[in-house]
């Protein structure tokens, strides 16, 4: 039987989850080199030094973010695929799922380009394992699309559709008239589509 979490656990579990926002926030706008402790503790209302009760280091709390969303992609993709069992089936609904990713994780997608050399040698490794692993179940789902196609090749593919999807939501910010998040979405997910079945 399940235990409920009190009062002061839920209280825990949300200023972690809030510093973790805060920290993919700060962490894209400036880098990670350039946020404090105590940056991280005023954007949730804490000291610096009480940052410490949730995460053991500003490198732990960036491993946190690198490694949690390399498990999320994997596990939300193995979980589309569980739903699906038709090969383009499960191509749309992959494209669908790594575009909200992209459209909700924008900050995270940031950190991940520019600070993944500042993780422990352990984290850095686990994420690449695990990204590995989500590439992988693109390219199986790709071999029932294409199966004159090598491996090798189906991989180029899915790594050029997540360059294309993951760099729209950041860069469209920008714009002076930038197209509504419906539209943006429904743009990515045809020309990844396209894209992938050229």
């Amino acid at each position: 039987m399940a235990t409920v979490p009190t009062d002061r656990e839920r209280a825990k579990s949300d200023r972690q989850s809030a510093l973790l926002r805060a920290a993919a926030r700060l962490f894209a706008e400036r880098g990670f080199a350039g946020v404090s402790l105590e940056d991280l503790g005023a954007a949730v209302g804490v000291s610096g030094p009480a940052v410490y009760r949730h995460f053991a280091s500003k490198q732990a709390l960036l491993a946190a973010i690198l490694v949690g969303v390399s498990e999320r992609l994997r596990d939300g993709g193995t979980a589309v695929l569980e739903r699906e069992t038709d090969a383009t089936a499960r191509l749309d609904a992959l494209i669908r799922f790594h575009v909200d990713f992209a459209l909700t994780d924008a900050d995270v997608i940031r950190v991940q380009d520019r600070d993944l050399a500042s993780l422990a040698d352990a984290d850095r490794h686990r994420v690449r394992r695990l990204q590995r692993e989500y590439v992988e179940l693109w390219v199986g789902v790709l071999r029932g699309i294409h199966p004159q196609r090598t491996d090798a090749d189906l991989r180029v593919r899915a790594h050029a559709v997540f360059g294309l999807i993951n760099s729209t939501p950041h860069s469209v910010r920008g714009l002076r008239a930038a197209p509504a998040e419906a539209e943006v979405r429904a743009t990515l997910e045809q020309l990844a589509s396209a894209a992938l079945r050229a």
